[in-house]
């Protein structure tokens, strides 16, 4: 991965001049702990990438470490902070909102904390969403709740008006929870607040379930994700084993990435294959999808497919391209047009098979985190107090090389991370499924 180093800069509101209140909070202080500036982790981790920048004499990128400043920007006593959620649901966005208060609260002395209701939308006055203060008694016991206590919305807002309204609230922190189009959003948001002159500070922490952000090795609700789908193998596979020519089919998230449902299929190892968006396949054909299911069938007498949502989008150029309330597009039901077509392959080839069709997406997104993503949340929430805390901002938190980083904002948005063909995930996933190529001419995949 090529990065130019101008693309790491981290900006800052001012000198961080106060001393961090973190300083004798546990025996022993934090002392020792404090991250300095010049911590950084190389963003390059495979060595023709490093000798790319040796041969042309550029300096290796790297990324500021996460973690406490010895010295902080914003006077807790005064400070206000805001937190708002947008996007769909994900585990984990409870464990987020209450890490960052807890933080904010116990760690840093913060008394003023805000959470908004319904993503965006809660910066607008026409909706009158109301504002929800936040203490350690009111996120105490929120871990076991799936969703978010804040609500969440989905479609653009007014980019002024939200600034209007932290201008109102005389914010000086905004901790927003979401995706790509958050991040987006978040961008011209602290972009906006920049041309106004103001010292706001805007931290993302990223979330998607399908772990597509651009610089961000995995984002949390993943492993949940990844636990639950499992589930839906392990059910799919022992109906599709209970009849002759059985079929389990499981539509997984996966927009334009296949990362869960490579993954899920990989933990469990029932998949017999596994289709995504950035692996081209043929419907029809001696190689196509329908071809090689009915091998299986045959030799076998059972199978299991799992799909993700973005896969196959081109079977369905001919039907009208639609949009969601934030810009997306619709994807069409890839996982009913396999069922439909799945059926009358087989009904025109007189096999009497037994499909059932699994679809786990809404139960995924708002169920509770498992305890590797409820850690993982209380990482990511207290590094992102720590950078609004040093009056960083626009950055969101990754966890890269195994280091949790500041990432600026413009590095990220609006790009994605997608599933290397040539990736160890992904050709794992074809010696675990022995699906082969799904294309008639796999020269050209």
């Amino acid at each position: 991965m090529i990065i130019d180093s101008k693309e790491t800069k981290i900006q800052i509101l001012g000198e961080p001049r106060i001393p961090s209140p973190l300083s004798g909070k546990i025996k022993g202080g934090y002392t020792n702990r404090f991250v300095s500036e010049d911590e950084r982790i190389i963003c390059a981790v495979e060595k023709k990438d490093i000798q790319h920048y040796l041969d042309n004499n550029l300096e290796i990128p790297s990324f500021e470490k996460a973690g406490p400043r010895e010295k902080i920007y914003f006077d807790p006593s005064k400070l206000k902070c805001a937190i708002v959620t947008c996007g769909g649901l994900c585990p984990g966005l409870n464990d987020i909102i209450r890490s960052v208060v807890l933080e904010l609260h116990h760690c840093y002395g913060v008394r003023n904390i805000y959470g908004i209701k319904y993503g965006l939308q809660g910066f607008m006055p026409e909706y009158g969403h109301d504002v929800v203060d936040l203490t350690p008694g009111t996120v105490s016991n929120i871990l076991d709740m799936g969703g978010t206590i804040l609500g969440s919305s989905r479609g653009t807002q007014d980019i002024g008006g939200v600034v209007d309204c932290l201008e109102r609230m005389n914010t000086g922190i905004l901790f927003m929870v979401g995706g790509d189009g958050t991040l987006m959003a978040a961008n011209k948001i602290a972009d906006e607040i920049n041309s106004r002159n103001l010292k706001i500070s805007v931290i993302v922490i990223p979330k998607t379930i399908d772990n597509d952000i651009y610089l961000v090795s995995k984002t949390f609700g993943f492993d949940t994700a990844v636990d639950i789908a499992t589930n839906a193998i392990k059910g799919a596979h022992n109906e599709a084993a209970g009849y002759p020519y059985g079929i389990g089919l499981i539509k997984l998230m996966g927009r334009h990435a296949g990362f869960l449902a490579a993954t899920a299929a990989l933990a469990q190892q029932d998949a017999n294959f596994v289709l995504i968006p950035e692996i081209e396949m043929d419907l029809h054909g001696e190689s196509g999808f329908l071809c090689s299911l009915e091998k299986r069938l045959i030799e076998r007498k059972h199978a299991v497919i799992v799909v993700a949502e973005g896969a196959g989008q081109k079977f369905f150029s001919d039907q009208k391209t639609e949009y969601d309330p934030s810009g997306n597009i619709k994807l069409k039901d890839i996982g009913v047009f396999l069922k439909n077509e799945i059926i009358a392959w087989f009904k025109e080839k007189n096999i009497p098979v037994s499909l059932k069709y699994i679809d786990p997406s809404y139960m995924i997104r708002s169920l509770p985190a498992n305890a590797n993503d409820s850690v993982f949340c209380g990482f990511l929430g207290r590094d992102a107090v720590h950078a609004g805390m040093a009056g960083k901002t626009k950055l969101l938190v990754s966890h890269w090389n195994n280091n949790y980083v500041h990432i600026p904002m413009e590095a990220s948005a609006g790009k994605r991370k997608n599933v290397d063909p040539q990736g160890k995930l992904w050709q794992s996933v074809l010696e675990a499924t022995g699906q082969g190529c799904l294309v008639n001419d796999c020269n050209t995949n």
